[in-house]
């Protein structure tokens, strides 16, 4: 009981922070998961839960949404997801605690040059982004730190990006999960936990909705770091003891 309180308040805080910077759920969550749960499980429990927390993003500013650029992620990043998910679920538990590690503190140089260098890109750009995007979705779970600066070269922002950044990862979400609920990964006891923790990151999603417009760009960049930053070194711990 006290590991569920736990992840429930991290849960919460995870979905206001996601429903400000647009990412940030799944990296404070997952090393948090891992020690509750083992990595095996943790994947698929926060992959139902990721599906909830978009849901609430992408409702919370759902006349925002730009279907174009929906359409072009997800068409190559749905099943790409799926054939991420299938690569996940053959790779041994530790090996996927140290990918996930690495991937995070990665992310945190990886991000800051693409920031850097101010790239612009047109919807076909972004559907093959999708398709890149949507393997390691499947693959290492949290892709906020890629699909951020490519929804925002595509030059959405604040309400219009929080909203289709949320519906595309939505299709890529339920991909995954349908996948993980083919091979067996999905037994009632997943579901129920994550249906559990999605729930928090949806009250947190809701409760940010008012502050996204005080946050200045510094602070998402800051706060993401030191979310990454965190989170990798907290999953190779877990790979390591």
């Amino acid at each position: 009981m006290g590991s569920y309180v736990f992840v429930l308040f991290v849960g919460l805080l995870a979905g206001a922070i996601s429903g400000v910077i647009g990412t940030g759920s799944s990296i404070m969550l997952l090393p948090v998961l891992v020690f509750s749960f083992g990595p095996k499980q943790a994947v698929p429990i926060m992959a139902l839960a990721a599906i909830l927390a978009n849901v609430s993003r992408a409702l919370a500013w759902r006349r925002e949404i730009d279907w174009r650029a929906w359409a072009a992620y997800s068409v190559t990043g749905v099943p790409a997801a799926a054939i991420g998910a299938r690569t996940l679920l053959v790779l041994p538990a530790t090996l996927v605690d140290v990918a996930l590690g690495l991937f995070f503190l990665v992310m945190i140089p990886a991000r800051r040059v693409i920031d850097a260098k101010k790239l612009r890109i047109r919807w076909w750009q972004l559907s093959a982004a999708g398709a890149v995007i949507g393997f390691l979705t499947g693959v290492v779970l949290s892709t906020g730190p890629l699909s951020v600066p490519a929804f925002t070269a595509y030059g959405l922002t604040k309400g219009a990006f929080l909203s289709t950044e949320a519906a595309s990862s939505l299709a890529l979400y339920i991909s995954k999960a349908v996948t993980f609920r083919e091979l067996g990964a999905l037994p009632p006891e997943v579901m129920l936990q994550g249906a559990i923790v999605g729930s928090s990151l949806m009250a947190g999603t809701f409760l940010a909705k008012r502050i996204v417009q005080r946050m200045s760009v510094a602070s998402f960049r800051f706060v993401l770091d030191i979310l990454l930053l965190v989170s990798g070194i907290s999953l190779l711990w877990t790979a390591i003891r």
